[in-house]
């Protein structure tokens, strides 16, 4: 095998393992909701395990990419694709942190029921959960015509975030006792507005990746 054959398998296998990342910190927050909304303690604790899974994946992807920067010397749009794989493995990182934290709430809360229904929180989780699917999806592929709209999508969730405060604070006011529900739930609201922030983040690299443009999506 020639050397640039086998540095170009080297960066494809770096790529890989990046996206097997990326999806597992997605699966990680789509369960974290789906414990949430099932009281499941079981999944929620799974949930907690598995971060140890993605740490080791951080770790392992940030001396992959150490090892082709000192040996093989890149240049140009292979630099930008070692670059971004460093940069965006740290969102990933901390979705599945975020994840893990959720899964946290769900173990305090228990069997407790919820304070309101969950309808804005679990569109907040479907709306993050479809930026990081495309951002996979145009890391994998190039095509980042379909990250165009995470502004606007990312605003979505700053909108259903504020409905939910607003809504919790009330409740609050009206029903002192369901004061520690309440702000479980606003917690678990928050980290899916800072799940959106991540997505955000990794799709301007991905541009940055793709096209050498440096782009802030918010």
């Amino acid at each position: 095998m020639t050397l640039r054959k086998e540095y170009i398998e080297e960066l494809e296998g770096l790529k890989g393992e990046v996206l097997k990342m990326g999806e597992l910190a997605k699966e990680s927050a789509k369960n974290a909701i789906t414990a949430l909304a099932n009281r499941d303690a079981e999944l929620a604790s799974k949930i907690l395990k598995g971060n140890a899974i993605i740490d080791e994946l951080e770790f392992d992807i940030e001396n992959r990419c150490m090892r082709l920067l000192a040996l093989q010397q890149p240049m140009a749009s292979d630099l930008r694709t070692i670059g971004t794989c460093m940069k965006i493995i740290t969102d990933f990182d901390r979705i599945s942190d975020l994840a893990g934290d959720i899964a946290e709430i769900v173990l305090r809360m228990g069997d407790e029921p919820h304070v309101k229904p969950l309808i804005d929180i679990p569109r907040m989780s479907e709306i993050s959960q479809g930026m990081i699917a495309d951002c996979l999806k145009a890391f994998a592929t190039g095509d980042i015509k379909i990250l165009e709209d995470f502004s606007a999508r990312d605003d979505m969730i700053d909108a259903l975030f504020d409905q939910v405060r607003r809504e919790l604070i009330t409740i609050t006011i009206e029903r002192p006792r369901c004061i520690a529900n309440a702000g479980h739930l606003l917690f678990v609201a928050l980290h899916l507005e800072r799940i959106g922030d991540h997505a955000c983040n990794i799709a301007s690299r991905i541009i940055y990746m793709i096209t050498g443009e440096k782009r802030k999506l918010e």
